[in-house]
């Protein structure tokens, strides 16, 4: 059995205060309690750490030695405490954020300034993917996805909601004219993406259910692209 952290600052503070009573006190702990954690100290180490009397302890040359090795230990411990405590009040380091892009361009980007402002020690690192991804593998701290979450296993929470609507722009609709119905579709460029076939079903109600897949005319593997296609006048989005 491996020794305790709180065994060794046990120990530390019986030596420091001069007895198993004053540690006690010190510690927040009963006398029975201490006295235990000092005999299982011992008992993992196989040796005596204090001689002790009714009216005094005393340091073997085994219990000299090994103070100075704990007394390292939990130091080197509430140093690393008081590290992260100081990060959390003053965050630093590299945050790799990967989003769509269009959320990217038009939500993210906007508010950089702002956050750089009041965390000058985080370096941003931004990329964007309109896929879902290994966060692991693509080494990122923060996803921004839109949609259902299909892992439990990932720690996410709600930043919002997005409406979604068929759009396409006044110059196309001039010339094609706007679809009244959903069979109108077929007469139409549609604009939908190559990858995650998902993101090419329309909220539309149906003979067949509440949602369409499309079969797109134009493809593209990014939403941005799809939006410069559809503002101008290429398609329905």
């Amino acid at each position: 059995m491996k020794t305790s952290l709180d065994e060794l600052q046990t120990f530390a503070t019986v030596v420091d205060t001069g007895s198993i009573t004053a540690a006690a006190e010190q510690l927040g702990q009963t006398v029975s309690g201490i006295s235990r954690s000092l005999s299982r100290l011992e008992g993992k180490l196989d040796t005596t750490l204090l001689r002790r009397t009714t009216r005094r302890l005393e340091l073997t040359e085994e219990g000299r030695f090994f103070l100075d090795r704990a007394r390292q230990i939990v130091a080197a411990v509430e140093d690393a405490e008081d590290e992260m405590t100081a990060r959390r009040q003053k965050p630093a380091g590299r945050l790799r954020v990967n989003a769509a892009s269009p959320f990217m361009l038009h939500v993210i980007v906007p508010l950089v300034g702002g956050f750089r402002a009041r965390f000058p020690e985080i370096e941003l690192e931004l990329n964007t993917s309109d896929q879902i991804i290994d966060l692991l593998e693509q080494r990122t701290d923060v996803a921004i996805r839109i949609g259902a979450l299909r892992d439990s296993t990932l720690h996410a929470r709600p930043l919002g909601l997005s409406r979604l609507r068929i759009l396409a722009s006044p110059a196309y609709l001039k010339q094609r004219g706007q679809p009244r119905h959903v069979r109108d579709l077929s007469r139409h460029s549609l604009l939908g993406f190559t990858f995650t076939e998902t993101l090419n079903d329309w909220p539309l109600r149906h003979a067949q259910g509440d949602s369409l897949r499309i079969a797109p005319t134009l493809l593209a593997s990014s939403g941005e692209t799809l939006r410069q296609l559809a503002l101008a006048g290429d398609g329905i989005a």
